[in-house]
């Protein structure tokens, strides 16, 4: 006879759960309260399942830069042309940035780790991997498009990888300042027109 008892919770949920109360008040302002609440996990159960706060939080970075990388990927596929796929990409930044019925988040990444990552080395590595990964996705796809012809012969996939990678964190930033979605779409329009080309 099988002894213990069975998990109480779903690992997935608590960590978005967990993700979503960090992204609304950042690590330092996140108590352990507001985690056991959002987790729905009493505190001995939330130590004994993910560790401390920081390794909590760490987890949740990890599970949003792998979300992040697979949501680009999926977003620039090469079923869609590269302009409609760019569109795609930063349509879909701004749904999750300024997501109805909540204040204006921005980035999970972009709005907690780099206040962290002066204090803790840890994350700062984890924010430039995510930085990279992420670019590195954007490249390949913007590699493809040039051995297609939808870029010129000329285009520098890394550099163009790097703004397209910039313009996203710029619009993150301002939309959780408060800037209107019509201002943040305008400069989704010229970076894509830069992007491809056509600027």
């Amino acid at each position: 006879r099988a002894r213990g008892r069975p998990r109480a919770y779903d690992p997935t949920t608590a960590l978005t759960g967990a993700r979503d109360a960090f992204w609304r008040q950042g690590f330092a302002g996140t108590s352990l309260d507001v985690l056991s609440g959002a987790t729905d996990m009493n505190r001995p159960s939330m130590y004994a399942a993910f560790g401390d706060k920081r390794s909590l939080y760490l987890q949740t970075l990890d599970g949003y830069i792998a979300d992040a990388t697979a949501f680009s990927e999926r977003m620039l596929g090469r079923e869609y042309p590269l302009e409609e796929g760019l569109h795609r990409f930063y349509d879909q930044g701004l749904a999750i940035y300024l997501a109805a019925g909540d204040s204006p988040r921005g980035c999970y990444l972009i709005s907690t780790a780099t206040a962290e990552a002066a204090q803790d080395p840890e994350v700062g590595k984890k924010l430039l991997n995510g930085l990279r990964v992420f670019e590195r996705a954007v490249e390949l796809r913007l590699s493809y498009a040039k051995t297609t012809g939808e870029l010129d012969a000329s285009a520098d996939p890394a550099a163009l990888a790097m703004i397209a990678s910039a313009v996203l964190h710029t619009i993150a930033i301002r939309a959780r300042a408060g800037e209107s979605r019509a201002a943040l779409e305008a400069i989704v329009e010229r970076a894509i027109e830069l992007i491809c080309g056509n600027f």
